[in-house]
């Protein structure tokens, strides 16, 4: 499990913006299940997506297919990174600079 800050101003209808960007991320309609988000895609067993209790990050839980092939890996990876990119509002190297920055 990895909660993900959210940058100020994309904190607004941030349900709607997850449910839209894992649509057009993996082309997959998610899942509502008690407040969760999920899809199953690619090298992903399954995305769990939620809410932080402040509305201002996002959880993200995930099981991997162990059993896939090193293309379906990368897809999956380069999709995932672009939902968290559109979601969050952070690039990659921002989202890693803040991590750092809470260890």
């Amino acid at each position: 499990m990895q909660e993900y800050p959210v940058k100020r101003g994309f904190t607004k209808n941030l349900d709607e913006t997850v449910a839209r960007e894992l649509l057009q991320c993996f082309g997959t309609q998610p899942a509502m299940s008690g407040g969760h988000y999920q899809i199953t895609y690619g090298a992903l067993h399954m995305l769990d997506i939620s809410l932080g209790k402040d509305g201002k990050s996002i959880i993200v839980k995930t099981e991997s297919n162990r059993d896939a092939d090193d293309t379906v890996i990368i897809d999956t990876n380069r999709r995932f990174r672009l939902f968290l990119d559109h979601v969050t509002g952070y690039s990659t190297k921002e989202r890693v600079k803040k991590a750092k920055s809470v260890e």
